[in-house]
């Protein structure tokens, strides 16, 4: 009995941790036009696909910064994965990854170009 209550007690915990690091919100090709479009809240979204070395080394990095965003109601975190919602990232020029914009009802109004733009000026 008091093994099944450890167990029991386990599978909670996992639940609830998972609940809590889940303040990244998926988009897809049914949401993302709806969310993004949210009065008064700023999107901040990342684009990438599962293959991409630059995506992978971001680690848990997004998660974390979805997780110490959590309670303000006026920014969300969200992501795109661009291998299986290729109508949204066509739609919003996605071109390279990963790739961080962010969205004000609906309109699109700041890109993080890092540091291959940087670069690209440099040449200049």
């Amino acid at each position: 009995m008091k093994a099944q209550s450890i167990i029991i007690g386990a599978i909670l915990l996992v639940s609830l941790i998972a609940v809590v690091r889940s303040e990244v919100i998926t988009l897809t090709d049914d949401t993302f036009s709806d969310k993004v479009k949210e009065k008064d809240t700023a999107w901040f979204v990342k684009f990438c696909v599962p293959w991409c070395k630059h995506c992978k080394n971001l680690g848990t990095l997004w998660d974390d910064f979805g997780h110490a965003m959590e309670g303000e109601d006026e920014i969300e975190i969200g992501e795109v994965d661009c291998s299986t919602s290729k109508p949204v990232c066509n739609k919003v020029d996605i071109h390279s990854y990963p790739t961080f914009k962010v969205f004000y009802d609906g309109e699109e109004v700041a890109k993080y170009k890092g540091i291959y733009q940087k670069c690209i000026s440099c040449l200049d």
